[in-house]
């Protein structure tokens, strides 16, 4: 099947999370992806490392498992000028240059856009930081909890006492998202006009349109809601409960959902009850209807709790462990990871393919994370710097 980047050039100047994602999908669809990062590696290589060298120092962490797969690997010092020069040569070669650096750093690579567009007329520069390249937060930096605290996110996921932020980073995979559908748009324009383009996302925007719902609602209402963690209130019996053997999560919004749900529980009698018409009097009410759902699944186990309601029609699922998330069937009948190996390590760790399947083009994860600098020689010889020339860039620590 055709892969629908092939033969386009992404440069990753990427951290952590957002910009390196975004890389990595660009080339899950067909992109040739190469990664610069420092001669020691970058600080994301190492999260959640896997194992442990035997000089003590990290190993390949589970966040570049995710995140450098089917990527060339290329080390630069961006602190001397020899190392921001080659990089400007490497960028002018590429299509697309992905790089979540505060605007003065980018400035400082001759990387932001007026430089960029100047030395490269037809390519697009996507970035990404926490607050945007024109406001008041220009020069701050952030990570993904910033964006959930500054969102109002935290505050209604937990109680008022006690904020609560997502185990899953989910500002900085939606920035990295926003960011592929960007690039993928910028490079349909320069289909159509021949024109590069700046790409610009944020955490900060990426958090405030996942709250959007909730933003609207307090705009127009002023209701001012307080966190209630995982007790929905806008619809109900909508929460976490206890079985006897586990926890399970229900969710019940609009009226059919919520019929089946009365009667399964035995309490037919509450879906003509006045009280509890529509989403918003249940999620008002949502406390008398969770406590009739906790009763139920008191005395049941997960799997016939979960039964019953697969039986009677209402949303439901287990609430696993990390584990159990690996090993869950439904998980393999989507074949949602894959197995890479894990550089330095004979071990391989399960890597999630892209969740896309198309009927015509070939996607996802074919090839594991590169060591550090292994394509270094490979990509400066095709930018005519030659073996000797390589040797005195390495003695004087470069690359």
């Amino acid at each position: 099947m055709d892969k629908l980047l092939a033969g386009l050039r992404i440069l990753d100047i990427g951290r952590y999370v957002a910009g390196p994602y975004c890389a990595t999908l660009l080339g899950y669809l067909g992109a040739d992806v190469i990664r610069v990062e420092r001669r020691t590696g970058g600080e994301d290589r190492y999260i959640a490392p896997l194992f442990e060298d035997t000089g003590g120092t990290p190993g390949t962490g589970g966040l570049f498992m995710q995140t450098g797969c089917g990527k060339k690997s290329v080390t630069l010092n961006l602190s001397q000028d020899k190392g921001r020069e080659i990089l400007r040569r490497l960028a002018a070669t590429c299509d697309v240059v992905v790089a979540n650096l505060p605007p003065a750093a980018l400035e400082k690579l001759g990387l932001d856009w007026d430089s960029f567009s100047a030395a490269a007329p037809g390519a697009v520069l996507v970035t990404q930081s926490a607050f945007g390249s024109r406001g008041p937060g220009r020069d701050k930096g952030g990570f993904d909890g910033i964006g959930q605290a500054m969102s109002g996110a935290m505050y209604l996921t937990g109680t008022p006492d006690a904020p609560a932020k997502a185990g899953a980073p989910y500002v900085d995979f939606s920035t990295a998202l926003f960011s592929t559908i960007g690039t993928l748009a910028a490079l349909m324009d320069r289909t159509r006009t021949g024109r590069g383009q700046w790409v610009e996302t944020t955490l900060l925007g990426s958090a405030l349109a996942a709250m959007n719902a909730h933003l609207a609602e307090q705009a127009v209402t002023g209701r001012n809601r307080p966190g209630t963690g995982n007790r929905v209130q806008t619809s109900a019996p909508s929460d976490v409960f206890r079985t006897t053997d586990g926890h399970i999560l229900v969710h019940t919004v609009g009226d059919g959902l919520f019929a089946r749900w009365a009667k399964l529980v035995g309490r037919p009698d509450l879906i003509e009850d006045p009280r509890f018409k529509g989403d918003q009097a249940r999620g008002d009410a949502r406390d008398f209807l969770c406590g009739i759902m906790a009763d139920w699944c008191a005395g049941r186990t997960m799997a016939d709790a979960l039964d019953a309601l697969d039986a009677a029609g209402v949303p439901s699922g287990p609430v696993l462990t990390q584990q159990q998330a690996l090993d869950n069937p439904l998980a393999h009948a989507l074949h949602a990871f894959r197995a890479m190996a894990v550089p330095g390590h004979t071990a391989s760790a399960p890597v999630a393919d892209i969740p896309i399947r198309f009927s015509a083009l070939d996607a996802g994860v074919e090839t594991p994370p590169p060591a550090l600098g292994a394509d270094t020689d490979t990509v400066l010889e095709a930018l005519g710097i030659d073996a000797a020339a390589r040797a005195a860039l390495r003695d004087d620590g470069v690359i």
